[in-house]
């Protein structure tokens, strides 16, 4: 392995250590294993069919876009799961912190929070104003999934690119 590669393999471990490790208290246990579900397929389908169903007009179109931005969104990060088959952190360094029921696919990009970020980006684009409340619900997710043990900073950054890409290019095709 080159050097410069493997510099970025310790950073992105001790980035992850410290996330996973040092950061590690019950208040954050609480809130992060809930919020992480927020970039399951569950919530971030039910949410955007309830806001296009139920939501004032306005909200429809973002809520359409998000869907065909989830939609979309699955396929790259199938494709990336299979042709880069990394094992999940906690399965691959000791001592990790996880939860109950962990995931066992392969961990590079993270799908969860591909998908919170296809999700919430038609509404930031539809709304800019939105993106104070939604981005940071989009990072906590993203973050939640490596301080869960579950993925590596770079399968978030990864994830948050497709969703985010995914999504800007529904959103301007759909224009």
């Amino acid at each position: 392995m080159r050097p410069k590669m493997l510099k970025l393999l310790t950073a992105e471990q001790r980035l992850f250590h410290w996330i996973n490790g040092r950061l590690h208290n019950r208040h954050l246990n609480f809130w992060l294993f809930y919020l992480t579900h927020l970039g399951g397929a569950t919530a971030s389908i039910g949410i955007s069919l309830l806001v296009w169903g139920i939501a004032p007009h306005t909200l429809k179109l973002p809520a359409q876009q998000a869907l065909i931005a989830l939609a979309v969104s699955h396929l790259p990060v199938a494709v990336a799961k299979r042709l880069y088959p990394r094992v999940r952190p906690y399965l691959a360094l000791p001592g990790t912190n996880t939860f109950r029921n962990p995931l066992k696919d392969h961990s590079f990009p993270s799908g969860h929070t591909t998908a919170i970020f296809a999700s919430v980006v038609p509404y930031i684009a539809a709304f800019p104003v939105l993106a104070f409340i939604l981005l940071p619900i989009a990072l906590t997710v993203g973050f939640s999934r490596i301080y869960l043990g579950l993925h590596y900073p770079s399968d978030v950054a990864a994830g948050a690119l497709i969703g985010t890409a995914v999504a800007a290019g529904t959103v301007t095709l759909w224009s």
